[in-house]
């Protein structure tokens, strides 16, 4: 026969010991575990997304509300975790300690130190989910976040409280493109006119070996005292790599509501996608479209939605956020590409026959487009860069038609070559971000045909010494166009007498 009233007594002791009283606190018990995956009853009173701890002291998370169960994703331990055990509620959501602390700093999505350096103890709680600024908070964006690439400054301009994705295939450089912006940063410092920006980089299941190359590579551009990198990677479980966006933006939050401007890479959205597709079928829930539950593009949409510009009564603080797609074969119209770029304010499409011919940066200029456009162009920029992506546009344009005929006019060849110093001067290496008044240079020259006598093998070489040229002889141009200001005559007459007399010096070779 049962002893019910021995059961009760080793319920009651289980219970006390787990440092609770039944009676006034809401308790359950595991009912079963798969992959990560917690069922629990008797928690009659959870909430969806709460906080939960186990009796080995291990926690996790409610994503499912049923009946009689409530199902919890392991956020951290859970080896020891067995059918019976106790689960009690903490009556908090999820939430992640922010501070000044975490700048230059790696943690997991949970808040926990990787770099071996303490954990931080002045923090705010920021909770992960959160509805985002309504439109009365905010305001236009018009202040320009430069990212030291000529391609993008001129023709995809990005600004401060934008959306702006980076798509294309694997391997042609879209975390470059985002690193390089991280590392543009630095030069705000120096600027007076326009606030520091704080930079939060998302790894999310990407290799170990791939995020501390991206860290060493901050730390050697002296872009990693402004920087915080939250990791979630490959070895991570599913539920950590879900949450690490979320962590990402509540980050970026406790700054913008301080008033400061902050840059939030995710790398990359589709892998979280992924993980978010593996805790769905594991919790049971309906497949759609490739699998992915239905809810995915609110995912997306509440995560994105985050990145915001508040108006000065809020504090006047932004979030730009860069969320990177990987596509398969440049296929943009696949389920998660037509999402995100449905939920952004444009994208920067990168393409692979562009690298491949050794186009790098490789943007296609043609299928990508910033949705704020000039609005986050300064007057000096925007003053020679209306022209690029048009010359751009006919010159691919000419180049198809001229395949197939032999003999061209003069007026057609001149385009033609004008078109090829353009490919080359907007071509960048890696990790080399330009100043904007050593773009408008750049661009101004080629633009107004200062460069059609240049061979197009000697473009890259003549622009890196005339940079070099005029920072050693005319320092105090660059500190003119610096201002952002639409250039007047003096200035153009400036520009020009220095190109000419470094067009002497130069010698093609």
């Amino acid at each position: 026969m049962i002893d019910s009233k021995n059961i009760i007594e080793n319920l009651e002791k289980r219970l006390m010991a787990f440092g609770q009283d039944k009676k006034t606190q809401n308790v359950g018990f595991i009912e079963k575990i798969n992959d990560g995956v917690v069922l629990a009853s008797g928690l009659s009173k959870a909430v969806m997304g709460e906080k939960v701890l186990f009796s080995d002291g291990s926690s996790g998370l409610i994503l499912n509300l049923d009946e009689d169960t409530v199902s919890i994703i392991l956020l951290s331990g859970g080896e020891n975790l067995k059918e019976g055990d106790v689960v009690k509620t903490t009556g908090q959501l999820l939430s992640i300690d922010a501070s000044e602390e975490l700048l230059g700093r790696v943690i997991d999505p949970l808040g926990n130190p990787l770099d071996g350096k303490p954990k931080i103890k002045k923090a705010k709680l920021m909770p992960l989910e959160r509805i985002a600024p309504g439109v009365v908070n905010r305001e236009p964006v018009n202040t320009p976040l430069k990212t030291g690439l000529k391609a993008i400054d001129s023709m995809i301009p990005i600004g401060r409280g934008q959306r702006e994705l980076i798509i294309g295939d694997r391997g042609l450089g879209k975390t470059a493109i985002a690193i390089d912006t991280i590392i543009n940063q630095r030069q705000n410092s120096n600027n007076k006119k326009l606030k520091p920006v704080v930079c939060i980089y998302v790894a999310i299941g990407q290799k170990q070996s791939t995020i501390a190359q991206v860290v060493d590579r901050l730390k050697q551009e002296n872009a990693f005292s402004y920087t915080i990198v939250v990791v979630a990677s490959s070895s991570y479980p599913a539920s950590l790599q879900y949450l690490a966006p979320f962590s990402g933006v509540s980050i970026a939050e406790y700054f913008m509501e301080k008033g400061q401007d902050v840059l939030i890479v995710y790398d990359d959205l589709t892998k979280h996608a992924w993980a978010y597709r593996q805790l769905s079928l594991v919790l049971r829930r309906p497949a759609g479209r490739e699998a992915y539950p239905g809810d995915i593009f609110y995912l997306h949409s509440r995560l994105l939605e985050r990145a915001v510009k508040l108006n000065k009564t809020h504090g006047g603080g932004s979030i730009t956020a860069l969320p990177i797609i990987e596509t398969q074969a440049d296929d943009i119209s696949a389920y998660i590409p037509t999402n995100v770029i449905s939920i952004t304010d444009g994208q920067i499409y990168l393409k692979g026959d562009l690298f491949y011919l050794g186009v790098r940066p490789a943007i296609d200029a043609g299928n990508s487009v910033s949705r704020v456009g000039s609005s986050a162009q300064t007057p000096a920029i925007k003053a020679f860069s209306g022209k690029i992506r048009i010359e751009l546009a006919q010159y691919k344009s000419l180049e198809a038609f001229a395949q197939f005929g032999s003999e061209l006019d003069a007026a057609t060849s001149a385009q033609l070559e004008r078109g090829k110093r353009i490919l080359e001067i907007l071509k960048q290496p890696q990790y080399q971000p330009l100043s904007e008044p050593l773009e408008i240079l750049s661009i101004w020259a080629v633009t107004n045909g200062l460069l059609d006598e240049i061979p197009v093998n000697d473009v890259q070489r003549f622009e890196k010494e005339f940079h070099e040229y005029v920072k050693a002889h005319n320092q105090k141009l660059l500190d003119k166009l610096a201002l952002g200001e639409k250039p007047n005559e003096d200035i153009l007459k400036d520009m020009k007498k220095s190109i000419d007399s470094f067009k002497k010096m130069f010698v093609s070779k």
